[in-house]
């Protein structure tokens, strides 16, 4: 244990923890958009993320696309995989048991694990250097990367962003009431599929983001690296209440800081990190079995 850790150290952590947190809040968001309309846990959703990393690293290594260009057409390729996925693999099972969705949607992960080993090989690739993100900036005995504070800034309009987009336009209204009530709203006259679609549209879009940011952070791409990220984001979207936009986000601020303190505190525990989100997922529960956020639901049957 660090006992004698100064304020500037601490900082540097607290740094750290924000960053890492809202990378996870990021993509967490995606799950809890899907939840909230199909009640579906998309498990291809981390390797969504995946193929936007490695979308985001051909067309800089490889096409020489510019940084802005890059983004563009990694965002817009990311949400167009989401809505191919949902119109192939969960559109069809719609009213199907949630079992065989769940089902679908491990294949569907297992899938595009499996095409980007094929595809790209196993082995990691280094994600291209952006100077102007990448530089250390130092403040004393602090040493910061302006990604650091992009990412959080990032994270912060797209969840004011979000919360407007469902809270204050027609699209976001037919979002709500989808939730709701799947079948009332499809007598009321809403264009579920199109309700639907855009879900997995935005949901896969901040991945995307997510991906460019990520990459920036720690720049390594390799096919299986959405396993464990997806699985945290996954738990943050669980502990703050999934379905929950904020509670996404407020999950995956403390599962980031609760991590990098823990290591910083205790850096015995350095090799139970990925743990530590499973311990936290359970004492939330224990307590809060919807999550910090999350309302009581009714399951129809």
């Amino acid at each position: 244990m660090v006992i004698g850790m100064t304020l500037e150290t601490f900082l540097q952590q607290l740094i750290n923890g924000l960053s890492l947190g809202s990378l996870y809040a990021l993509i967490a968001i995606g799950y809890t958009l899907v939840y909230g309309i199909l009640r579906l846990i998309n498990f291809a959703h981390g390797d969504i993320f995946m193929m936007a990393a490695y979308f985001a690293y051909f067309g800089i290594a490889v096409f020489f696309l510019p940084w802005y260009v890059t983004i563009f057409i990694t965002i817009a390729l990311t949400a167009l995989l989401g809505v191919s996925i949902e119109r192939m693999a969960y559109r069809p099972l719609r009213d199907a048991p949630k079992t065989s969705l769940l089902i679908s949607a491990i294949g569907v992960s297992f899938l595009l694990e499996n095409l980007a080993t094929y595809l790209f090989s196993g082995k990691p690739q280094a994600f291209p250097d952006f100077p102007l993100m990448t530089t250390p900036i130092n403040y004393g005995s602090l040493t910061i990367q302006p990604v650091s504070i992009l990412i959080p800034i990032v994270t912060f309009i797209i969840m004011i962003g979000l919360l407007f987009l469902i809270n204050h336009t027609k699209v976001g209204m037919a979002m709500r009431a989808v939730a709701v009530d799947y079948d009332t709203a499809k007598l009321m006259g809403i264009k579920i599929n199109g309700v639907i679609s855009s879900t997995f549209a935005i949901g896969s879009g901040l991945a995307a983001v997510g991906a460019i940011l990520w990459c920036m952070k720690y720049p390594s791409v390799l096919p299986l690296m959405g396993v464990v990220i997806g699985l945290k984001c996954f738990i943050a979207a669980v502990i703050g209440g999934i379905g929950n936009v904020k509670g996404a986000v407020l999950g995956g601020l403390i599962l980031g800081f609760s991590e990098v303190l823990m290591v910083a505190f205790f850096p015995a525990l350095t090799g139970y990190r990925d743990a530590i989100a499973f311990v936290i997922l359970i004492i939330i529960l224990l307590f809060l079995p919807n999550g910090i956020l999350g309302k009581k639901q009714v399951e129809k049957v």
